[in-house]
C-alpha cells in the first residue's frame, strides 16, 4: 500500500469515528510505519510492549524514535509481575515456557487494549513468515476489533529504500548482527544462512509470540 493509500484509509476510519492505535517493536524495519503515521496523524497513540525483557539499546531507541518523529509512545505491561512467571520449577517462563510467557506479556495485555479500540494499525509483512503471508490487509481480530496491515505488502527492499530516502535512525544492535530483535533471552545474531526471524526463539519450534496468530480471526 502507497502512503497516498495509508493516508486515506486512515482519514477513513477517522471520519467514522474509529478509535486507532499502533503497535511496535521499535527495530530499524518497523519504525517506517512509525514515520509514515507521524508524517499523517500524530495523535494515533503509539504503543510500546513492554516485557520487561527487552535488550536496554532497543528502550533507549525507543525513546530517541518517539522525540525525532514528534509521537507519544506509551508503555504496555504485563499486570502479572515477573516473581508469578515462574514454571513449577521455579524457573522463569521464558526458559520453560515461551508460549505463555509471551502470552502473559504480550498477548494478554494487547487483547486487554483491543476492547478499547476499534482498529489496530499492525506493521506485519507477507516476507516475514508464513503466518504473516496467509494475512489480509485488514481482518477482523477480538473484541469487534480490525486488524489494519498497511505495511502487508512491502518487502525487505522497499523498506531499505524507504529508510535511505528519509535517512531514518537504525536500531544500535543492527550492526552488530542482529535483524530480528525482541525480548533479549529470546532473540539472537543472524547467521548468514539463516532466515531473518529465525534468530528468534532460536531452536525451538516457534516463530511467533501469539500477537499475530492468537489476536486475529
Amino acid at each position: 500500500m502507497t502512503f497516498e493509500g495509508i493516508k486515506e484509509q486512515f482519514e477513513k476510519y477517522a471520519s467514522e469515528g474509529k478509535k486507532m492505535f499502533t503497535t511496535s517493536s521499535f527495530q530499524s524495519h518497523s519504525i517506517v510505519l512509525l514515520h509514515i503515521i507521524s508524517r499523517i496523524n500524530k495523535d494515533i497513540q503509539v504503543v510500546f510492549i513492554n516485557t520487561g525483557y527487552h535488550f536496554p539499546e532497543t528502550v533507549e531507541f525507543k525513546d530517541r524514535v518517539s522525540q525525532e518523529f514528534g509521537l507519544e509512545v506509551i508503555d504496555l505491561r504485563s499486570n502479572t509481575p515477573k516473581f508469578m512467571q515462574r514454571g513449577t520449577d521455579g524457573r522463569l517462563l521464558f526458559t520453560s515456557d515461551p508460549d505463555h510467557c509471551c502470552y502473559l506479556n504480550k498477548t494478554q495485555p494487547v487483547d486487554a487494549l483491543l476492547m478499547q479500540n476499534d482498529i489496530w494499525i499492525n506493521g506485519v509483512r507477507a516476507d516475514q513468515s508464513a503466518v504473516r503471508k496467509a494475512m489480509k490487509m485488514e481482518q477482523p481480530a477480538p473484541h469487534g476489533t480490525i486488524r489494519f496491515h498497511p505495511m502487508l505488502d512491502w518487502n525487505a527492499k522497499m523498506i531499505y529504500q524507504y529508510q535511505k530516502e528519509y535517512n531514518l535512525p537504525k536500531h544500535p544492535l543492527e550492526n552488530s548482527g542482529y535483524l530480528s530483535i525482541g525480548c533479549e533471552p529470546c532473540t539472537r545474531k543472524v547467521d548468514p544462512e539463516m532466515m531473518e526471524r529465525e534468530a528468534r526463539w532460536y531452536g525451538m519450534s516457534k516463530t511467533e509470540c501469539g500477537l499475530h496468530t492468537d489476536l486475529v480471526k
